[in-house]
């Protein structure tokens, strides 16, 4: 498994980098995802991740986290490369840090647990995870507290 990690901020949430690869992996492994399977994230502002939304999802604002499952339109069989010598890249995440920093502001979370949980959020919408319905949102977000639970047990 592997994480592209661009951090287009600045060098002091360069230590995000070990963190998300802690998640994903975490993530992969309660997951059984194959070890070929790769994401990128990227760290960016308030005016690319708007720029982001409003191209990509016709969403006039700024946002906290976008993923991009290159998987989206495979069937659930042909999901995954199973040979393992050839890297499967399953989509990029983008987080916004400065609305992850208003946001946990706001409802009372740390910096660091809302940045990993967006990771976390946008690593289980690549899976082909979501929460549009009240019974698929009923599988995600204890999913996503477990793999939180379980990859960051100082966070408690």
């Amino acid at each position: 498994m592997n994480l592209e990690f661009e951090n287009r901020l600045g060098p002091e949430w360069d230590y995000l980098e070990d963190r998300y690869r802690r998640l994903m992996e975490t993530g992969f492994s309660m997951l059984s995802v194959p070890a070929n399977c790769e994401i990128d994230v990227s760290l960016v502002g308030d005016d690319e991740i708007h720029e982001i939304n409003r191209e990509y999802r016709s969403v006039d604002r700024v946002t906290d986290v976008i993923s991009f499952a290159f998987d989206d339109d495979k069937t659930e069989t042909g999901k995954i490369i199973n040979d393992l010598s050839i890297p499967h890249m399953l989509g990029e995440i983008f987080i916004c840090v400065p609305q992850a920093l208003r946001q946990a502001a706001e409802i009372g979370n740390s910096k660091e647990r809302e940045l990993s949980f967006l990771f976390v959020h946008g690593m289980l919408h690549l899976l082909g995870y979501d929460h549009m319905k009240e019974e698929d949102e009923k599988i995600m977000f204890p999913l996503q507290e477990k793999i939180l639970e379980a990859a960051l047990p100082e966070r408690k």
